[in-house]
């Protein structure tokens, strides 16, 4: 992962800590859905945005998170391995494992950069 890319995907991470924390429980989740669009293409990254999402999912009581956590946390490293990860799926259980959808521009522009 490219250092503005990286610095890119880390504050994301951050935000949705920082809103989590303030009680924004959705826009701690957007920050969360962004930081895995960024991370799609890099393994370790976007494993561990998975667990971020499997551990908010367990902090919110989400059942239906935790469980769809779960086949994504083991498929996350090989599919970014193998260049085989739908095109900015934002990485929730509400979305479908193979789902490719629009990546938001201010985030395809840090893909490009």
């Amino acid at each position: 992962m490219k250092p503005t890319l990286r610095d890119c995907f880390e504050k994301e991470l951050a935000r949705a800590t920082a809103a989590e924390g303030s009680g924004d429980l959705s826009q701690a989740w957007r920050h969360l859905e962004r930081a895995h669009v960024l991370s799609q293409a890099h393994a370790w990254p976007h494993v561990r945005v998975h667990w971020r999402m499997f551990t908010f999912g367990w902090r919110q009581r989400n059942a239906r998170e935790l469980f769809g956590q779960v086949p994504r946390l083991v498929l996350a490293a090989p599919g970014s391995w193998l260049g085989r990860t739908p095109r900015g799926n934002t990485g929730g259980a509400d979305v479908g494992i193979l789902t490719s959808m629009p990546i938001p521009e201010d985030l395809q522009a840090m893909l490009d950069a």
